[in-house]
């Protein structure tokens, strides 16, 4: 349950199902990293299955005395590992599985490609494979007579949380011009993010313009990293806010929203960072491919740019810069879909759907 994607979408689902009569669920976790806590006010009882090492065959044995002991109707995984574990146990016991390890797009399609190797020995034996893209689920070669897409949702009433945009430029950016122009990007500073690119764009542009300002959210192996590679003198244009809890309020600030991906290594599925851009009425830019382009249509509600082009994000940022009209009318386009395709409720009652027909099937 760490800072992701999918581990926010399972937060999500468990809120929304624990309203309803006529679901009863467990968890179960093989790592106390956990980010979203809400799962502890959930009053719904955690399991934790901890590998000493990677190939700690103890954990079968704890996965199958879990379902041995709490007899599911359906055992839902939402990563490859876990469906390794809870496969074979599934088959023997009669319990459906949903297998939801297609949570981003495959972009190397090798052999040696571990997800896809495990998705070679469980979707075989999935009752349903669940993916939050189609193109995801293609990139792993999903039977498509069992599989489902099912996009993800957000909570709109985390909108009821957003503070004040000039108190929240004041709090992370300090004094900044009434004119200021801001670009934000919320993600993980880790390889399959392309930061390099994002910062490679933002140095000249910082240099150049006195009203814009730089605003990155996240952590990971590679903020050091890029936090040294900005010159010292623009470290109040370009700002590292770190891990944050209070994303609503920052992506409030944004006046365009940025997802820069390494698309050499990894391909989005439905990014919640998109989400949440678009949910708050900004424009986006983002690295065209995967499931990004079911969700960014270009020049209707943000642009899609070449994979590690600065020149191209360079030109969108400035476009969106001296055209704020612009930006107002993608990022309104943005909301409208959101709200069509990607409200909560309606990921809730695709999920329900799909349980439901399992279970009198």
């Amino acid at each position: 349950m760490t800072a992701g994607g999918k581990e926010r979408r399972l937060t999500e689902l468990m809120k929304a199902l624990k309203k309803l009569p006529d679901f009863e669920f467990e968890l179960a976790l093989m790592s106390r990293d956990i980010h979203y806590d809400e799962v502890f006010r959930l009053g719904v009882r955690i399991h934790f299955i901890l590998r000493k090492t990677r190939r700690d065959i103890t954990a079968f044995i704890s996965y199958y005395k879990l379902l041995r002991d709490f007899k599911p109707d359906i055992v839902h995984c939402w990563d490859s590992m876990t469906a390794i574990y809870v496969t074979p146990f599934c088959k023997l016991m009669g319990i459906r599985l949903v297998n939801g390890m297609v949570v981003d797009t495959q972009v190397q399609q090798s052999i040696r490609n571990k997800y896809l190797l495990r998705a070679r020995l469980t979707f075989p034996f999935a009752d349903v494979v669940v993916g939050n893209s189609m193109t995801g689920l293609k990139s792993y070669r999903a039977p498509m007579k069992k599989s489902v897409c099912i996009y993800n949702g957000i909570d709109f009433s985390r909108l009821d949380r957003v503070k004040d945009r000039n108190l929240m430029l004041s709090e992370i950016l300090g004094d900044v011009p009434e004119n200021v122009f801001v670009v934000g990007m919320v993600a993980a500073f880790e390889p399959r993010k392309d930061y390099d690119t994002l910062i490679k764009a933002s140095i000249p542009l910082a240099e150049a313009f006195d009203n814009i300002r730089f605003v990155y959210v996240g952590n990971g192996v590679n903020l050091q990293r890029s936090m040294e590679s900005v010159p010292a003198k623009l470290g109040n244009k370009i700002s590292f806010l770190g891990r944050r809890a209070d994303i609503e309020s920052i992506v409030n600030c944004f006046d365009v929203g940025v997802l820069i991906t390494n698309s050499k290594i990894h391909g989005e599925g439905i990014s919640n960072s998109i989400i949440e851009y678009m949910t708050l009425a900004k424009p986006v830019i983002a690295t065209r491919g995967g499931g990004t382009n079911e969700i960014v249509i270009d020049n209707i509600n943000g642009f899609l740019i070449d994979p590690e082009d600065s020149e191209q994000l360079t030109e969108k940022i400035l476009l969106l810069m001296n055209d704020r009209s612009l930006g107002i009318r993608l990022g309104k386009e943005g909301e409208k879909m959101i709200r069509e395709k990607f409200d909560l409720k309606i990921m809730t009652r695709n999920y329900v759907e799909l349980y439901k027909n399992l279970i009198n099937s």
